[in-house]
């Protein structure tokens, strides 16, 4: 990974220097968090150039300040790639996060108190799919389908709660569901109860343009998404509207623009918007295909190879690029197997999982993802070592837990995992190895 920085070593040593450290966290480490992958250099690039000096207040050429020449061709060129790539009506590419193009679509579709029908959080669902510690669950009167006993979508279930809440929106969208989700089963719900469907793609954008998933665009009314995760572009976001949705609302793209601005966001993040085309360029390319489809391979094979250690998978396993575990059955908190293998220099997450009896900053399980492994160049066999190295080590910590008696009240203390964790010889060894396979697969500049 590239760390050409020298007038920021120049300027203010004590932050290149923090800087460079990050760099080479990265390089030697196991990047597994779903949420997480690596942008090529040119999207850097991108991001780091003087487009963050100009403010850009508006819309192309209906700006409030002078100078946007360029910056409207820039703005104009990512929407017109957003609208290629995924096949719609109507892009907007000024959201700074997911959260807010959420909101923003709320804000222009809802009144305060209207119902909004999305994943329940432990279940998988984001925090802004109507979670009653989120404004979309605070403003809005939240309902939430969950995820049956087999840990899959209940489509007959959540039809019923359609039925019976009648929402506004229904939220199709997963932040830790290993599945695909059945876009034409939402559609007949939400159709049939008259809602707009809107699909959060933060996880899944990637492999859609990618072709390695399937596509929501001809089934919902709106799309959400990131841009920093499987599409491997800046930390932005989108909100597009598909042609079925300007069919049930022509005047939705303009009611999304102006929730976006003015009702939410000012001035745009202009460097962000040519990163997030870049991206989409790339995005558009064959090699990228071939990336998404890996993404999926590897996501299935290290499924697979832990299944056959005795994980339990929540839904019996994986068919996108992301695994969540439940780990009562190893006997180990989520905590403890994360900051174990974090100490090995494989990084993944802490996660709460369907029907979880844990509270959730203790939750029973983890969660990993592929994008950023396949995006260092690792394919099946590399896939078959994580999953042992995973298994060896949380079965060492889960060895130690149970020789020391060590309960459940006691390892919620920060300091008892730390000592454990420090008495398995086992991670050290592991350590080494990630080590050395991550020298082979180093952090590209190109995908």
């Amino acid at each position: 990974m590239k760390t050409y920085i020298p007038q920021l070593k120049k300027t203010d040593p004590e932050m290149a220097d923090l800087i460079k450290k990050e760099c080479k966290r990265q390089e030697e480490t196991l990047m597994m968090i779903p949420s997480e992958n690596i942008a090529s250099e040119a999207v850097q690039q991108a991001v780091g150039t003087c487009l963050g000096n100009k403010y850009a207040e508006g819309y192309p050429n209906k700006r409030y300040y002078q100078g946007q020449k360029y910056v409207d061709l820039i703005e104009n060129l990512t929407k017109e790639r957003a609208v290629e790539a995924f096949g719609v009506a109507h892009a907007n590419v000024q959201p700074l996060s997911g959260s807010p193009a959420n909101l923003a679509v709320y804000l222009g579709l809802l009144k305060p108190g209207d119902t909004i029908l999305g994943l329940d959080l432990s279940h998988g669902g984001h925090l802004t799919h109507g979670s009653k510690v989120s404004t979309s669950g605070i403003y809005y009167n939240s309902v939430a389908y969950t995820l049956n006993k087999d840990g899959k979508m209940d489509y007959e279930a959540i039809e019923k709660l359609a039925i019976k809440h009648k929402p506004q929106i229904i939220v199709a969208g997963i932040t830790a569901y290993p599945l695909k989700v059945n876009w034409t089963k939402f559609a007949k719900i939400a159709d049939k109860v008259g809602a707009y469907l809107m699909a959060d793609v933060a996880h899944l954008a990637g492999l859609i343009v990618s072709g390695a998933y399937p596509s929501p665009a001809p089934h919902v009314h709106v799309i959400t998404t990131t841009t920093h995760k499987t599409l491997r572009g800046p930390r932005g976001a989108m909100i597009m509207v598909t042609k079925k949705g300007v069919k049930k609302n022509p005047d939705l793209p303009k009611i999304i623009d102006s929730a976006v601005f003015p009702r939410l966001q000012g001035g745009p993040h202009i460097n962000t918007i040519a990163g997030i085309g870049v991206a989409l360029k790339e995005a558009m390319t064959p090699r990228f295909k071939k990336y998404g489809a890996q993404v999926i391979k590897n996501s299935e094979t290290l499924a697979k190879e832990l299944k056959s250690k005795g994980f339990h998978l929540v839904a019996g396993g994986s068919n996108t690029h992301l695994i969540l575990i439940d780990l009562k059955n190893k006997g180990v908190i989520g905590n403890l197997a994360a900051e174990a293998l974090e100490a090995a220099n494989i990084v993944l997450n802490r996660n709460s999982v369907p029907f979880d009896t844990n509270p959730p900053f203790y939750p029973s399980g983890i969660r990993m993802g592929t994008p950023g492994l396949t995006s260092r160049g690792m394919k099946e066999a590399q896939m078959l070592k994580i999953a042992n190295w995973i298994s060896e080590i949380i079965e060492d910590i889960a060895r130690i837990q149970k020789e020391e008696n060590i309960t459940f009240a006691q390892v919620k203390k920060s300091s008892v995992r730390k000592k454990l964790i420090a008495s398995s010889k086992k991670i050290k060894i592991v350590q080494e190895q990630v080590l050395k396979l991550c020298k082979k697969f180093p952090v590209l500049s190109e995908y």
